[in-house]
């Protein structure tokens, strides 16, 4: 089975900060599964590091303010084409994140408040 994983849980250092967020439990997962590694940010076109972004009011924005939706979009659309060209029938997400967070990401306030 094909898993598509946040790059950033595997250590891969994309996240806003130019860190990665290793998870042992999810590199376990490789020896079993075939992971594949994907980071919509800088799939999207965005740099690593960068300012973190929230959304707010169905926009993502930085935290100066600059939209950077069409990123986000470019990134989603390019992560779902590499997981139906490879057959990805799974899927484990950062949470928290405005890319990959599913059932939490921040308010957009950037004061760390989260919404469900």
């Amino acid at each position: 089975m094909k898993i598509l994983v946040s790059a950033c849980l595997l250590g891969l250092n994309c996240r806003y900060c130019g860190g990665g967020c290793f998870d042992d439990r999810v590199v376990a997962l490789a020896k079993e599964f075939c992971l594949i590694p994907v980071c919509p940010e800088q799939l999207g076109g965005l740099p690593t590091p960068r300012e973190p972004d929230e959304i707010l009011n169905g926009r993502v924005v930085s935290k100066s303010g600059i939209d950077n939706t069409e990123y986000f979009e470019r990134g989603a659309e390019e992560v779902l084409r590499l997981a139906k060209l490879l057959g990805c029938s799974m899927a484990i997400l950062k949470e928290r994140s405005p890319s990959c967070g599913s059932s939490m990401v921040y308010d957009g306030t950037f004061t760390g408040r989260k919404i469900p």
